[in-house]
């Protein structure tokens, strides 16, 4: 008894239709992918541009804003300023997150970039300490606060925005683009302070050299506003939508469920704000004003470091879709508990911009190991209807009370020690802090994300 040939499956013939229509399908859908990581990556460019430019002018802005014969505590203000852009990014998560649980990721990552590039653009325009008084220190205190606000915002929708669109089998590399972002967003923000000290003399770039990289926030905006604003809406959140799967308070459900795993996410964050915020941002300082490099050498040194930081963070990323996410974390968490102390000691007793070049871009070695992940292990350990609340909210808090304080605790550890090395005390703690919480994160890779 002979068996009839079994009719071609469409899709599987060479020039069916069928297979024409997929064939369409999927390059859209990956034209729809490279769209949306290419929006958020550039919006988080912009904004981490905004943000972080303030760290690399304290030294111009303690001129201006807090004058006085001490330096070093001119400087403490400005980095007390800094802090207080952190201390109001949890405060962006909640609204920020809430609003973008309930009515999509994309709108809130609109809002809050334009939010930013207004804030930036004023402190560009703000009268000095000796022209107005002290009206000139407060309104700064304000602008920092709304790009405080803006950040703690988009943080989160950012990360959870890339890992909703990313395929389960690229989570890590996809979502990694994020923090490539702020690798970029800092490099774009060294290269702008190293340019401006190396080509304009010391009392122009005092006097008002400094404001050109804060006006840069109102060209910088608008275009990280029009590619935001072009891209659709997640799959996953859409999907979410549909089922009316949205939670009517995600603050109130992520604090009746989530507590464990926000907790988790708080610790394991701490390690990444520290390490970043003060081999990125401190050091830098600390150099050009205790250890006497030029101001355009620490720069570039932060350049270089930030290029370091760019080049592996993707490539940790992708590693983590094969490996895990937590192997990393806790590479990431013991490499900052074993060499912080011995790269602060290199540095120190090695003066120069080669001793400099050498502790950042070593340190971003480190730290790579952990941006690398983040995200994903953020938004993989929380359900679709609260996960940019809780990611933001739990990742907020832990740069509000670790990262933005890091400046100024180094500074005042080192002014109460005396020891230029006391600071790497900080980095080890948290390092220590971040490997516990490891312990009780979600493995996500190789598993679906929480529903």
């Amino acid at each position: 008894m002979s068996v009839p040939p079994a009719k071609p499956i469409p899709e599987m013939v060479a020039g069916h239709p069928g297979a024409r229509t997929e064939a369409k399908a999927v390059l859209i859908n990956r034209a729809i992918l490279r769209r949306a990581v290419l929006s958020c990556t550039v919006g988080q460019v912009f904004e981490f541009y905004d943000f972080v430019i303030y760290g690399f002018m304290a030294a111009a802005l303690a001129r201006a804003f807090f004058p006085g014969g001490d330096s070093l505590a001119g400087l403490l203000k400005t980095f007390a300023t800094f802090a207080v852009g952190f201390l109001v990014r949890p405060l962006g998560a909640m609204i920020a997150g809430s609003y973008g649980d309930r009515h999509g990721r994309r709108q809130a990552l609109v809002l809050t970039i334009v939010m930013m590039a207004v804030s930036t653009g004023v402190t560009g325009l703000l009268p000095a300490y000796s022209t107005i008084g002290i009206a000139a220190p407060v309104l700064l205190v304000l602008c920092r606060m709304f790009q405080g606000f803006s950040t703690g915002g988009q943080w989160g929708g950012a990360a959870a925005f890339l890992v909703e669109y990313a395929p389960p089998e690229r989570r890590g590399l996809i979502s990694s683009f994020q923090q490539a972002g702020i690798a970029i967003g800092m490099l774009l923000a060294t290269l702008t302070a190293a340019l401006l000290t190396y080509s304009l003399p010391e009392h122009a770039f005092f006097a008002w050299g400094w404001r050109i990289p804060f006006l840069l926030g109102f060209v910088l905006g608008p275009v990280g506003h029009y590619l935001r604003s072009r891209v659709g809406e997640t799959p996953v959140f859409t999907s979410s939508s549909a089922a009316r799967a949205m939670a009517r308070s995600p603050l109130r459900e992520m604090m009746a469920t989530q507590l464990g795993p926000s907790a988790a996410a708080f610790g394991f964050s701490t390690v990444v704000c520290v390490v970043y915020w003060v081999f990125l941002v401190y050091v830098p300082t600390f150099a050009a004003q205790e250890l006497r490099l030029s101001a355009s050498a620490t720069f570039f040194s932060t350049t270089l470091a930030c290029m370091v930081y760019l080049l592996l963070t993707p490539v940790v990323g992708a590693w983590s879709d094969r490996v895990g996410r937590k192997p990393m974390l806790y590479a990431g968490s013991g490499g900052a508990i074993l060499f912080s102390y011995p790269l602060f000691r290199l540095l120190v007793s090695h003066p120069t911009v080669t001793g400099l070049v050498v502790t950042q871009a070593l340190a971003a070695a480190v730290l790579s190991l952990l941006t690398g992940v983040l995200c994903a292990v953020l938004a993989e350990s929380f359900p679709t209807k609260v996960r940019y609340t809780a990611l933001a909210i739990s990742y907020g808090f832990s740069v509000a009370i670790f990262g933005g304080l890091a400046p100024l605790v180094s500074a005042a550890l080192y002014r109460l020690t005396g020891s230029p090395e006391a600071p790497s005390y900080y980095v080890i703690f948290a390092g220590v802090l971040s490997l516990i919480a490891t312990l009780f994160v979600r493995e996500g890779a190789h598993r679906p994300l929480p529903e």
